[in-house]
């Protein structure tokens, strides 16, 4: 095991070969960011008091993220219930790793206050609607998603990509797909909340894909005009085709990281940084590849998270990802290797911080991950990562006062 500071949860030995073959290499980091109005619901999402507040969250974790606490932010770090944003230890880590960093908007309300490479996507509507995003962006999305994928690898290769997002109410999203794509996942996804709220969560799920159900086009083969060329569905693929699934209860960001991801584990290795939603997008890559025929090397690719997130215990992550095996739509036969740092905040000097003790935030724009590369990247231990993080913790609570 190359470091005690990781934890491997389901595929023990394919993450393990995964950790030995990165070890003491540097990644780059792309963020995909987005917006469901699903994260609108009065409860739906603790990223943020209130449903105004979330409505810049993912402006805020972007902008905080690139320049730092000394930076007056035009969007500020939105007031959270309990905890400090995730987006606090990602910053810790990749200023001090010198980790480069790559911000895209894959449908936001309003653009980011920071250099962003925009995908042309649109902010998805409540995926109750079973109507969130049209198809054409869908389609436009993901192909995005592999160019950029190919990108990021081409300059990176014998090293790896860490995939993050930021989308309030992606959990919710995370759900509608892995349900939509027949994986057993009610009662497993994770929140930000420190009890997961299952029950609301599987109200708008239940809503969203009765409606979908109701029309006639999401079955396989109804690509017509959809603006899918260059993509034929293989007679292989499920009675959903799951692009359109996207289309019906998605978020803009599964499509784009599930076309990333794709193209960049031909050449790199990938490393799907998140908890359940990035479990949602694995079983997307899975049923994509296995829809449209695509190549991608499932060895290549993990979901990396933090403790709090893969032992939440009103959630059931574990479980999930082992769903996914016996899902019939895993072209590889299996389940991703689930990684996870084992970062603690219980001795932090900060309230803010020991919150994720308590079950508040857990995880969100690559924290878990950016953990993960500085154990993997320089070995760093739990007091080194606890120090970085509350050096940008105090360096925020004085900047302007």
């Amino acid at each position: 095991m190359p470091n005690s500071q990781i934890r491997i949860y389901t595929q023990k030995e394919q993450g393990e070969e995964w950790l030995r073959r990165y070890r003491g290499c540097l990644p780059v980091f792309a963020c995909v960011l987005g917006f469901t109005e699903t994260g609108l619901i009065p409860g739906i999402s603790a990223a943020g008091r209130t449903p105004e507040d979330r409505k810049y969250t993912a402006c805020a974790d972007a902008e905080f993220l690139y320049y730092g606490p000394e930076h007056k932010a035009q969007y500020p770090l939105p007031p959270l219930a309990a905890g400090a944003s995730p987006v606090l230890i990602s910053r810790a880590v990749f200023e001090s790793l010198k980790i480069p960093v790559h911000l895209f908007n894959a449908g936001l309300p309003q653009p980011p206050a920071v250099p962003v490479i925009d995908l042309g996507g649109t902010a998805a509507r409540c995926l109750s609607s079973g109507a969130a995003m049209e198809i054409t962006t869908v389609y436009h999305l993901f192909k995005q998603g592999l160019l950029w994928g190919e990108r990021l690898a081409a300059n990176n290769q014998h090293n790896y990509v860490i995939l993050g997002e930021c989308v309030v109410g992606g959990t919710t999203t995370a759900l509608a797909i892995l349900t939509g794509l027949g994986i057993d996942a009610a009662g497993k996804v994770n929140s930000s909340h420190p009890i997961c709220n299952h029950a609301q969560k599987w109200a708008l799920v239940q809503a969203g894909l009765e409606k979908m159900r109701g029309s006639r086009e999401l079955l396989a083969g109804g690509d017509e005009g959809a603006g899918g060329e260059n993509f034929t569905l293989s007679s292989s693929s499920s009675p959903v085709n799951p692009v359109q699934l996207v289309a019906a209860v998605g978020d803009p960001m599964q499509v784009v990281v599930a076309g990333m991801a794709i193209a960049a584990s031909r050449s790199c290795g990938v490393m799907l940084a998140g908890g359940t939603q990035m479990l949602a997008v694995y079983a997307l890559i899975s049923a994509i590849a296995q829809a449209y025929a695509l190549s991608w090397q499932p060895k290549e690719v993990v979901v990396g998270t933090t403790r709090w997130v893969a032992e939440d215990p009103t959630g059931a992550t574990v479980d999930l990802a082992l769903s996914l095996e016996k899902a019939s739509l895993t072209q590889s036969g299996r389940t991703p290797p689930l990684l996870a740092t084992h970062l603690s905040f219980a001795d932090s000097r900060y309230p803010q911080l020991r919150a994720y003790e308590e079950g508040f935030v857990k995880e969100g724009m690559g924290a878990g991950a950016a953990c993960i590369a500085a154990h993997l990247s320089q070995n760093w231990q739990q007091h080194q990562l606890l120090a970085a993080i509350e050096a940008q913790l105090e360096r925020l609570s004085t900047a302007f006062h």
